[in-house]
């Protein structure tokens, strides 16, 4: 069901909220746009004015591995200035209130380990830009150092361990999705009583699995997004209105 009104949908969100014991928030781009981030595949998205650039691209081209790094110091300012919005804060409250034990999200700001959920309970499905890693051994590495060596030699950093790549510990497309917080997310998703997608265009696969595998499993669905999905038919209720507005009621003190 569609939600027209955006005071009857926020009603009928708290009272789903209330009567569940088990929320998991699936969150996409949409939740972290009013906080500065702009949104990669919406028209004058990012990725409509840069192609973006592949896993197999990066491991195989130096060029590719140093215009990747220049992209991601030119979003800098962007991500570092970011702080979450009503949306993020509502879920810590959800969160907090033992609502919510975990959030299944696709964005890689790092914006709900600020608002105050756990490291361990954010389940990255795509990873985190604010650090980098090695793609050979894993070793995690500071923005800064790569920034520092990178400037200082005009070429992309490798690891000083193993000399493999380094990039943000980011997935690209391509590359393998990170297997445990799959399968953490599978986890969520099958044993909750409400699945909330909040900003999900949800048609980035496998991850726009989830809502519907929930839905499956016997969960009530939600979707929180300002433009239509393919899964809308199948949600309990539909609201297509700002996600600040939506769940800036949910924020607690």
């Amino acid at each position: 069901m569609i939600a027209t009104d955006l005071r009857d949908g926020v009603e009928q969100l708290g009272e789903m909220i209330a009567g569940a014991s088990r929320i998991i928030p699936f969150t996409g781009a949409g939740i972290s746009t009013e906080c500065g981030i702009p949104d990669f595949r919406s028209p004058g998205g990012l990725w409509t004015r840069n192609r973006p650039i592949s896993f197999d691209e990066f491991v195989a081209s130096p060029d590719a591995r140093a215009e990747s790094w220049r992209r991601r110091f030119a979003m800098e300012p962007t991500f570092a200035q970011a702080r979450p919005g009503r949306g993020h804060r509502a879920l810590a409250s959800l969160y907090r209130a033992g609502k919510v034990p975990a959030i299944i999200t696709q964005n890689i700001d790092n914006l709900h380990q600020l608002s105050g959920v756990a490291d361990d309970d954010v389940i990255e499905l795509h990873g985190n830009t604010t650090y980098a890693r090695c793609i050979g051994c894993a070793r995690s590495y500071d923005l800064a150092w790569v920034r520092q060596s990178f400037e200082a030699s005009g070429a992309a950093p490798d690891c000083t361990d193993c000399d493999a790549p380094v990039k943000t510990a980011t997935i690209s497309f391509g590359q393998a999705m990170p297997e445990d917080a799959m399968s953490r997310a599978t986890e969520l998703a099958q044993r909750c009583d409400l699945f909330m997608s909040i900003g999900s265009s949800l048609v980035v696969w496998p991850a726009a699995g989830f809502p519907m595998m929930a839905k499956n499993c016997g969960a009530k669905l939600v979707i929180i997004n300002n433009e239509p999905t393919e899964q809308d038919d199948i949600a309990d209720i539909v609201i297509r209105h700002d996600i600040g507005e939506t769940l800036g009621p949910f924020v607690g003190n």
